[in-house]
């Protein structure tokens, strides 16, 4: 039996908008995306949190969280991720417990330390940058009023959270690994700095990692792009809406919609575009099933990983549901998922 099929495998949807559709319209995209990945077998479903993003129209991870959890039955459904210093912890708590409540046992809490995407949104959120060198301390408080032991404001408690054990998970590189290690919670991470500075900080959080009332053991979610199609160049194809919108970015300070492959073809852009075009299309795994499921088996066997969370977006929904489709065929996902590890 192969690795990937002994592996949990769950979605990432950040909502992407698309040019000539609204942020309304992402939303209910989402919705529908959770429903067609729990019919597809995957484990999870989270939405993520973005603040002033043209591109991106999720803005309240718990919100959308929500409704994802009331469109859909078996799947778990959660954030990736609150991020944790744009908010007090004590409403993190509280949307969190109201979650749990609302969905007994369905229910995942993926925490980041990303303070805002510019110095405007920082300046709106009543934050700055320092606010995420705190990120441990904040962690501390908010698993203290599930747990009730929380110290930093004496007698406050947080309803209806105060007793429940929902998952935690954060969302971490570097610095953030050794935090979920100290804190003894399960680690979600990308290859943001490569591959080989990914298995680094996975081989340090392991390390490090203390167990607790949250986790006996390390565990070790993986986070990235997985294109699969009938071809390798239809499978590339999906992924050239999200590198060019990446490439501006880096360029221009804002997350653009996603635009059409053809148009994104036609596009020159300046050398340094082109250049950060080349460079965010490298490191994914695409290609057809049987490159996909080779590539999946090495990374897995290096990382040692416990879950892989797949985070792919592009222009074509009807493509993006077809790759998601093919992947779980190659995983197996409607056979059964291993029963170890963090829920």
């Amino acid at each position: 039996m192969s690795i990937a099929t002994t592996t949990r495998f769950s979605v990432l949807d950040r909502s992407r908008t698309r040019e000539g559709r609204d942020g309304p319209e992402a939303l209910r995209d989402t919705v529908a995306f959770a429903r067609a990945a729990e019919a597809f077998g995957y484990h999870r479903f989270w939405v993520s949190e973005h603040h002033g993003v043209p591109g991106v129209a999720g803005s309240a991870p718990t919100v959308l969280a929500a409704a994802v959890a009331a469109a859909t039955s078996t799947i778990r459904v959660g954030t990736g991720g609150v991020m944790l210093p744009n908010h007090q912890p004590l409403v993190v708590a509280e949307q969190f417990g109201v979650l749990e409540a609302l969905f007994p046992g369905r229910i995942d809490m993926g925490l980041g330390r990303s303070v805002g995407f510019t110095d405007g949104i920082r300046r709106a959120l009543g934050r700055d940058k320092r606010d995420a060198d705190d990120f441990a301390g904040q962690l501390g408080e908010l698993l203290g009023y599930f747990t009730g032991t929380q110290t930093a404001h004496p007698q406050v408690h947080a309803r209806p959270a105060e007793g429940m054990r929902i998952p935690a998970f954060v969302l971490a590189t570097g610095r953030g690994a050794r935090i979920a290690a100290e804190a003894g919670l399960p680690l979600v991470i990308a290859a943001v700095r490569g591959e080989d500075a990914m298995l680094r900080a996975i081989e340090d959080y392991r390390r490090a990692f203390r167990p607790s009332a949250w986790g006996e053991r390390p565990y070790v979610m993986l986070s990235g792009t997985v294109a699969v199609a009938a071809t390798s160049e239809e499978a590339r194809r999906l992924l050239l809406p999200e590198a060019w919108s990446a490439a501006y970015s880096r360029t221009h300070g804002v997350f653009p919609p996603l635009a059409p492959v053809e148009k994104v073809l036609a596009t020159r852009g300046t050398d340094r575009e082109r250049a950060l075009f080349d460079e965010s299309l490298r490191g994914h795994l695409a290609g057809t099933q049987e490159e996909v499921s080779a590539g999946l088996e090495k990374l897995l066997a290096r990382s040692g990983a416990d879950e892989y969370l797949v985070t792919t977006s592009t222009y074509d929904r009807t493509a993006l549901l077809d790759s998601y489709r093919r992947l779980a065929a190659v995983l197996g996902l409607r056979e059964g998922r291993p029963s170890h590890g963090p829920a």
